[in-house]
């Protein structure tokens, strides 16, 4: 049986990384972010033991970006496997190295989240062989040494993966019942889908920032890098939605009475049934 994304490889675990994702990547002030950083540079509250000076208030002193950040467990892997457990402060002639492997390790780990998830859909039995394949060869990669990893052609190896869970998608979308809406990379920004019947959607780059999906049936909905940032997914069912991952999940809002799958857990923000 396949395994689910959930499995320690593909989860991030802060404790054996050595916050690559605090120095090695940039940001922008903005509504995500307080303060501009560039890419390479320690954050201000980066402490020396690799934590966070303001974990806990990450939210609140205007890092929200942070707090949904995930790396799929790419940050354990760079730090442990690729570098054999250096870090780039004792060792600071691997600072470069190991701040360029991140992203590109990160785009890996991203893909092994979604294969292992396209493998697991019982009704996508017909490209499970080709899925599994994939996965083994893109998980051989995330073993290669820092030069190999560096030279990876990220776009190009999306475009090679894309089309295989794009099929896995159709075929798993194909037991909702009615019409299925193509609401790919659709502008929803804002839009009041309360209630909508959004059952075996094409949701895949939809735009769906502050949106109201509250009571929105969303089972067997494919939400492939759809933006939920702000959306309210009060008393929506996502039971069986696809390719939905916790970083989504975070940047959304909801409550107890949210149905997500059995392998995500609830944001510890999010607040009591309304």
């Amino acid at each position: 049986m396949s395994q689910k994304p959930s499995s320690a490889a593909l989860r991030a675990d802060c404790s054996r990384c050595f916050a690559l994702c605090c120095v090695a990547l940039p940001f922008a002030a903005s509504a995500d972010f307080a303060v501009d950083k560039p890419a390479g540079r320690p954050c201000h509250h980066l402490l020396g033991d690799f934590s966070c000076g303001i974990h806990a208030r990450l939210r609140e002193e205007g890092f929200a970006g942070c707090a949904v950040f995930d790396c799929f467990g790419a940050g354990q892997q760079v730090a442990q496997t690729t570098f054999g457990g250096r870090d780039w402060r004792r060792f600071p002639e691997l600072a470069r190295p190991m701040f360029a492997v991140f992203p590109v390790m990160r785009h890996l780990h991203e893909l092994l989240w979604y294969l292992t998830e396209a493998a697991a859909l019982p009704r996508a039995r017909p490209v499970h062989g080709a899925l599994r394949r994939r996965r083994d060869a893109v998980e051989q990669l995330t073993r290669a040494d820092a030069e190999t990893l560096s030279a990876v052609d990220v776009a190009a190896l999306r475009d090679e993966v894309n089309p295989l869970l794009l099929r896995a998608s159709e075929l798993a979308r194909a037991a909702a019942p009615g019409r299925r809406q193509n609401l790919r990379g659709a502008d929803l920004a804002g839009a009041d889908l309360r209630g909508a019947d959004l059952r075996g959607a094409s949701l895949r780059g939809a735009l769906l920032v502050a949106a109201d999906l509250s009571g929105a049936d969303l089972r067997l909905a494919d939400l492939t890098g759809a933006d939920l940032r702000g959306a309210d997914l009060c008393g929506a069912d996502l039971g069986d939605a696809l390719f939905l991952t916790r970083s989504q999940l975070a940047s959304a809002v909801g409550d107890t009475s949210t149905r997500l799958p059995a392998h995500l857990e609830r944001p510890p923000h999010w607040r009591p049934r309304r």
